[in-house]
């Protein structure tokens, strides 16, 4: 089991049931899944790009991620349907935890002049959206072998009800907010 989830599990399930007094233990809000996605508009002119995307996110995440197409052509930008785009991987359980862990502790300090990440990225239902612009953060990526700095938008996905619940969960759990 994750120390992560262990940590979730003794503390912050007691802290927050006790701040808004929910009746059932099932109400406390949990994390549910984090979804990584990098969406590679550069693909269309070089799909040796995509194949480089692929293998990083895959040391990211631990994981092996889905090669995302188009959905409908835009002529403007030379696409057509079913072209690949971007690569995405959704991570849920241990390895949902292990990556908040390295993405609160490890990640986000990396960053150059971090001081915290907005309070206002949630989307009304308690789910926090992160934009990272250079995925080289994460320590399995090796600065030399990569081609290209990458982007990777990093949804944490929570069971909680209000915006609040989600970010006083998300708190409790180790991230940085600013405000």
């Amino acid at each position: 089991m994750s120390q992560l989830k262990k940590y979730y599990e003794q503390t912050v399930v007691t802290k927050l049931r006790d701040a808004y007094k929910y009746k059932n233990i099932m109400e406390v809000p949990k994390l549910e899944k984090i979804i990584l996605n990098m969406g590679l508009g550069e693909a269309i002119q070089n799909i040796k790009i995509l194949d480089s995307a692929v293998e990083e996110m895959m040391m990211i995440a631990g994981q092996k991620p889905v090669i995302t197409r188009a959905k409908r052509s835009i002529a403007a930008f030379k696409l057509r349907v079913g072209m690949p785009i971007g690569c995405m991987v959704t991570l849920r359980r241990d390895r949902m935890y292990d990556f908040f862990y390295k993405l609160v502790n490890v990640a986000l300090p990396r960053v150059r002049d971090f001081r915290g990440v907005s309070g206002k990225a949630f989307d009304g239902k308690g789910n926090f959206t992160l934009g990272v612009k250079e995925h080289i953060i994460f320590h399995e990526i090796d600065y030399d072998k990569i081609d290209k700095i990458k982007g990777l938008n990093i949804c944490v996905i929570t069971s909680a009800k209000t915006d609040e619940e989600g970010k006083d969960l998300l708190k409790l759990l180790g991230m940085p907010f600013r405000n």
